[in-house]
């Protein structure tokens, strides 16, 4: 191991925040706006990665600003765990930076340069999260994300989307406090609160229950951006934020860095031996077992596409935790490589529903009936995305998942690892059945069945009539005294009388019209009107409301069916076509050759560090 002193580390976290004025100040030109938005990210891209080598041969990169608090440093330090984080985060920022072009402008969102403005910040924050040296500055660096991606979540403005902002900062700032709290108490415990592989020596010797509650107060605070429940419903209603916002929510920055400080403590803080010894790990892998099976139950019953997306993030990243709670190195491995690897998959299925709703205004599943052959190469990308979370091999989710699978049953833990069996298969409950609407259906003849949303078994379109009209049962009452009307007054005849009519005879007239030619069915309305209703809605009337569709939607297919499109680009814009089909290339080579996509090797490194207890 050697140490160099290099300024890389402190301008990797400088360079987007010089970004992020020159974005200010670019605000009345949108091309340049975007251009510095692109410049900026290549370069963070390109400075981490010029680190990668010099990692892999066992150098580390230190940057020290001097003393923060006490006698604790504030110091920057490129280490291989940090360049895992890093090296993703500055990556999927250029992809999700040329997406958001095509988003934005494609549904001509407002305030775009205050979007571009804090996506900058927010990576900016990212890599400090990956580079800090020690607890307290990762601290200060969590709290900054926490600020700058919340002009992101409350962007619509919304009376939800501000609802939405609020829950997030209540529940990540609470994070947060637990975060301080129990780097105060580990620094009480050892007089450090540097990050050591193999964990810091002292903590092994200290007060098993003093150390037990600093642990689980980190475990918590990072927990609530890592989606372990019951701290998660702050994100599937973040999930009102634009969809880039929701690809770097659950994909690039925001839920890794929850994951990132959970690796962190266990890795670099406590070590595998304490937390073993303190019988902790346990707790945190009971929780994520539970965590990756409810929110996949619960990711079965949205129709919402993006919630159910959320709902599915909310249980892959539990797949993170419980592998670094297994302390075996193959589970170990198996869950850092998970972090990668659900980025790529996850953010190109954020993707795929986003470019679904700017082209087609369509966001729930039981809406998109025979939509593949509208959007063949979005769908298609969804696919091979999905098949990765499924864990399907050839794709990166059936690598990591696999490592897990094989750590769990080697430490003899077949609860832990029959969870994550149980997860896989409802993997593919929850997703096959939007691919299968995609490319197996028509929209004229669609079965909502696979579809498992109010009553058990089938979507309110696929249920059987229901003698109370299908009203919710708090309108029984209200609803039994809307019947007390003429039904002269409703364009229809009296059968009440006790005369029986012959049904054989045609029906009485009504105003000279019978009645069904007075009132025709609502549900066969012209599509002149139907446009014209169209435009009376804004792109924002569209975003993360679940059941849209029974108010004002104009999404699924229009009267005339879906357009078919070609296989080149016919579908929408390269600068979102584009970027999707980057992402799952990502998550492609990941599985066909982890170890030449370098983050396999770098957790290679990761682990052996840990386990000999020396800093690679």
């Amino acid at each position: 191991m050697t140490e160099v002193v290099d300024p890389r580390p402190i301008a990797a976290v400088l360079i987007s925040v010089v970004g992020t004025f020159a974005i200010l100040a670019a605000h009345r030109r949108p091309n340049v706006r975007e251009g510095v938005t692109l410049a900026v990210a290549l370069g963070k891209f390109g400075i981490i990665a010029s680190m990668v080598p010099g990692v892999l041969a066992g150098d580390v990169y230190v940057w020290s600003l001097g003393s923060f608090v006490i006698d604790i440093p504030f110091e920057l330090r490129a280490d291989a765990l940090g360049l895992l984080f890093g090296t993703l985060a500055s990556l999927l920022w250029i992809i999700t930076s040329l997406y958001s072009i095509g988003y934005m402008r494609g549904l001509g969102e407002h305030s775009q340069t205050r979007y571009f403005a804090s996506f900058a910040m927010s990576l900016s924050a990212a890599v400090g999260i990956a580079f800090a040296s020690n607890l307290l500055v990762l601290f200060v660096f969590y709290e900054v994300l926490t600020a700058a991606t919340y002009p992101l979540v409350a962007h619509d403005e919304t009376e939800e989307a501000r609802k939405a902002g609020r829950k997030y900062l209540a529940y990540t700032f609470g994070g947060g406090v637990a975060v301080l709290a129990g780097t105060a108490a580990v620094y009480w415990l050892a007089g450090t609160v540097a990050f050591t592989p193999g964990g810091i020596d002292a903590l092994a010797t200290a007060d098993p229950t003093f150390a037990r509650g600093a642990f689980a107060l980190l475990a918590a605070g990072f927990g609530v951006k890592a989606g372990l429940m019951p701290l998660h419903s702050w994100l599937p209603d973040a999930m009102v934020a634009p969809t880039p916002v929701s690809g770097l929510l659950h994909a690039v920055a925001v839920v890794k860095s929850g994951v990132f400080g959970i690796s962190r403590v266990v890795l670099d803080v406590y070590g595998p031996e304490a937390v073993a010894d303190l019988g902790v790990g346990l707790a945190l892998g009971s929780v994520a077992a539970i965590t990756l099976v409810a929110a996949s139950v619960i990711a079965l019953r949205k129709d919402n596409l993006k919630r159910r997306l959320a709902y599915s993030t909310v249980s892959q990243l539990s797949y993170i935790v419980l592998g670094l709670s297994i302390l075996h190195p193959d589970a170990i491995t198996g869950g850092l490589l998970h972090i990668p690897a659900h980025a790529f998959m996850k953010l190109t299925l954020f993707f795929c529903a986003g470019i679904i709703h700017v082209e087609t205004h369509t966001d729930d599943i039981s809406d998109m009936a025979g939509i593949g052959k509208r959007m063949p190469l979005t769908m298609a990308a969804f696919a091979v995305a999905a098949a990765g979370m499924a864990g399907i091999p050839l794709v990166a989710g059936f690598v990591s998942k696999f490592y897990l699978l094989v750590g769990t049953v080697s430490v003899g833990n077949y609860v832990f690892a029959g969870a994550l069996l149980l997860s896989g298969v409802l993997n593919i409950a929850y997703f096959w059945p939007v691919v299968y609407q995609a490319f197996f259906e028509s929209e004229d003849a669609h079965d909502a069945k696979p579809l498992v949303e109010n009553p058990l078994g089938g979507t309110e379109r696929a249920s059987l009539a229901r003698p109370d009209g299908g009203r919710p049962e708090d309108e029984d009452d209200e609803a039994e005294d809307d019947l007390d009307v003429d039904p002269e007054e409703l364009g229809r005849p009296d059968f009440s009388g006790t005369e029986k009519r012959d049904y054989s005879e045609p029906a009485p007239l009504v105003d000279g019209e019978y009645a069904v030619d007075q009132n025709p069915s609502d549900h066969t309305v012209d599509e002149g009107d139907e446009g014209d209703d169209a435009d009376d809605h804004t792109p924002e009337d569209h975003h993360g409301t679940e059941d849209h569709h029974d108010e004002h939607h104009h999404g699924g297919p229009p009267p005339s069916g879906w357009t078919r499109s070609g296989w080149f680009g016919g579908e929408s814009t390269w600068f979102m076509l584009g970027p999707i089909l980057a992402a799952m290339t990502g998550s492609v080579v990941l599985g066909l050759v982890p170890h030449a996509a370098v983050f396999l090797r770098l957790i290679d490194g990761i682990v052996s560090a840990v386990l000999a207890g020396v800093t690679l």
